[in-house]
Order: C-alpha cells, then sequence, then structure tokens
C-alpha cells in the first residue's frame, strides 16, 4: 500500500506549476525538476537529482525509487541545520519543552541520525562495485546467507530489520562477495517497503553482472506491526524475487530452495 495519492497524478510527476507537491518540467530552481535530452538514453536532472533511464525502464518510477537515479544531494551540513527546525518543531508539538537540558541537542541528532538512516539515496551502483566485478568462468550457483539488513518502512517511519539471502549464477562474471552486502545496503537504507527492496536487489545484481538468473529472499520484522497496531511482536515477513532461470527452471528454484533450508 502506497498511500494516498494527489488525484490525478498516480505516484507520478505532474508537468506544470511545482505547487502542492508536484515537480514542473523546466528551469531547476526553488527545487524544481529540469528535464534536459527528452528522448531515449536521456538524463532527467531534477533540482539536486539525476536519473538515468536505462533498460530496466524504470520512467514511471517515483524518483527516489528508481535504480538509475544518482543522487547529487545538498550539503549534509546544510541539510542538518533545516531538518532540526523540522524536528524542534515536531517536539514542540507532543507538548515537549525543547529547551530542556535532555532535548537541548535531541533535533540535531536527530536529523543526522535520519541522514544516516537514509544514507542509501547518495550512493550508487557503480560507486559500492568499485571495480569489484571479474571474469571468472563460474556458472555454479553462488548464495550469500543472512544478510543483516536495517531499513525505514515509508509508511510510518519506523525501522524494519530481518536479514536478506542473495542468489546468481554467473555468466562469465562475479562479484566481490562483500558486494552484494553492499547492494543490500545501498537499498535499505532509503524509505522503502519490503516487497520493493526485494525486487531492487534482485534488479540490482541483473545490472552490475548480468548473470543467467538472480534470487533474493528477505525475512524482516517490522516495527510498525510490532510497535503499533496489531502489535504482533513475533509477526516476521517473507517475501522473494526470482529472474531468469531461478524463475523459468523448477530445478533451479528447487535447488535454490533446498540451499537455504
Amino acid at each position: 500500500m502506497n498511500g494516498d495519492r494527489p488525484e490525478g497524478t498516480n505516484g507520478r510527476h505532474k508537468s506544470g506549476d511545482a505547487t502542492n507537491g508536484h515537480h514542473k518540467s523546466g528551469d531547476a530552481t526553488n527545487g524544481r525538476h529540469k528535464s534536459v535530452d527528452g528522448e531515449d538514453g536521456e538524463q532527467e536532472v531534477m533540482g539536486p537529482l539525476v536519473r538515468r533511464r536505462s533498460s530496466l525502464a524504470h520512467a514511471k518510477c517515483m524518483f527516489h525509487n528508481d535504480l538509475e537515479l544518482d543522487h547529487r544531494p545538498t550539503a549534509k551540513d546544510k541539510l542538518v541545520g533545516r531538518m532540526a527546525d523540522s524536528y524542534r518543531d515536531l517536539l514542540t508539538s507532543l507538548g515537549e519543552d525543547v529547551n530542556r537540558d535532555g532535548l537541548l541537542k535531541t533535533p540535531e541528532r536527530a536529523a543526522k541520525a535520519l541522514l544516516y538512516f537514509t544514507k542509501g539515496y547518495d550512493q550508487t551502483i557503480q560507486e559500492v562495485l568499485n571495480e569489484a566485478v571479474f571474469n571468472e568462468e563460474h556458472d555454479e550457483m553462488v548464495i550469500v546467507k543472512e544478510i543483516e539488513m536495517f531499513s525505514m518502512c515509508e509508511h510510518h517511519l519506523v525501522p524494519f530489520m530481518g536479514k536478506v539471502s542473495v542468489a546468481y549464477l554467473p555468466r562469465g562474471l562475479v562479484l566481490g562477495l562483500s558486494k552484494v552486502a553492499r547492494i543490500v545496503e545501498i537499498y535499505s537504507r532509503r524509505l522503502q517497503v519490503q516487497e520493493r527492496l526485494t525486487k531492487q536487489i534482485a534488479h540490482a545484481l541483473i545490472e552490475a553482472i548480468n548473470p543467467s538468473g538472480v534470487a533474493v529472499t528477505i525475512e524482516a520484522t517490522h516495527m510498525c506491526m510490532v510497535m503499533r497496531g496489531v502489535q504482533k511482536i513475533n509477526a516476521k515477513t517473507v517475501t522473494s524475487c526470482m529472474l531468469g532461470v531461478f524463475r523459468d527452471d523448477p530445478k533451479t528454484r528447487e535447488e535454490y530452495l533446498a540451499l537455504m533450508r
């Protein structure tokens, strides 16, 4: 569930005046987005962001969910002050005294913490791989299991956490093993839903080394279910994404599932 969206936008950017949260095509001023090079292979320059369009066909994604998004964020020291002011207003709305000793530095700490929790917005696959892609004539399954994952639910801004397992069948290229965990980190350190996170990790592997197939499984506990709402402490959510031979070949899929047990 993606929450309420403005009428007529379907979660996509609206062309026109940049009001009510919509983005305007034209000059990138006052936070509005600028579009350049309007056909295939183009880039969309959106304020401090650049979105590349590729064969992954993410043109209709909301900008922060696009696998091809290269972030060019405002300097962090400039963001902290503005965000701290927002946290100060929030604490005041709760009835707190933001001038008491225990809360004096809380708005700034909270701002810095949120920037860390969402640091994946500032990272790209190319930067993280850092040439750790190797030619290797290995065509058997590679699995990296139980990678610890922490993310933020975009619906309630509370954490969800769990473990990610990633498998792929190489086709002449393999990844340095730590890079699999770093790909998980890129996409988990954003505002997320677990279903989308699972797909993003899988598609990132395809983009990085073009294997014969990829399988990703995530098992996570969501604080929005534990701390509020139904308050089910032991509930876990399991999602999977299988691409290529993992989807098309039952024997390959069964081998993966057997190794995961």
